[in-house]
């Protein structure tokens, strides 16, 4: 059972690297046998087709992300705690799960009309519904200027937090906390009413 189970998750992560480097459609189930040993064949006592190992890197991230998600929201912050909050949860996520990130960014609008796939229009639905309420009650309390959209201010945050993966590198001195901390800064005080000094003490 171990011998199996370890084997699972050899598949999922070779799969996982394969579907974010190529492509979901690009990517075969030969190429993902031979990633970790096996004839194609045998890749089935695994998981029945290919489209089953995505739903289950996609469904694992996501489930993992929204229940961050929740967390914070439950935590009943200020808005710009709570702005703070999520862009960490965010990057706690893809930090857990960084190659499902960029397949679910790289490959949402091919999987989303697909019948299997449905609940990423429900899931992404979910986040932006999050952010959205977060950022229009820091506009209607003062704390976050009105002159820009909250549509608009959720896209930037969206593409700053999650299109990350597509170019950051983890150094033992910069890592995604840093990151983070660095998005949260840069975000908020771009956004701010009245920008507040604060200083932060990076984790070592």
């Amino acid at each position: 059972m171990a011998e199996t189970s370890s084997r699972r998750d050899l598949i999922l992560d070779k799969a996982a690297e394969l579907f974010a480097r190529k492509g979901v459609a690009a990517t075969t189930v030969r190429e993902i046998a031979d990633s970790v040993g096996l004839l194609s064949g045998s890749l089935y006592h695994h998981f029945d087709s290919k489209d089953s190992i995505v739903d289950h890197l996609l469904r694992s991230y996501l489930d993992d992300l929204l229940a961050r998600y929740r967390a914070v929201t439950a935590e009943k912050l200020d808005p710009r705690a709570m702005f703070d909050r999520l862009v960490h949860a965010s990057f706690e996520a893809v930090e857990a799960h960084p190659h499902a990130t960029e397949i679910f960014q790289n490959d949402f609008n091919l999987l989303r009309n697909e019948p299997r796939f449905k609940y990423l229009e429900k899931s992404a639905a979910e986040v932006q519904k999050t952010w959205l309420a977060v950022i229009t009650r820091g506009n209607e309390t003062g704390v976050f200027r009105t002159s820009m959209q909250p549509q608009v201010i959720y896209r930037i945050v969206r593409d700053v937090v999650w299109l990350s993966v597509r170019w950051y590198d983890p150094t033992p001195t910069y890592g995604l906390r840093e990151l983070a901390d660095d998005c949260t800064s840069t975000l908020l005080d771009g956004i701010s009413a009245k920008p507040a000094t604060r200083s932060r003490a990076r984790a070592k």
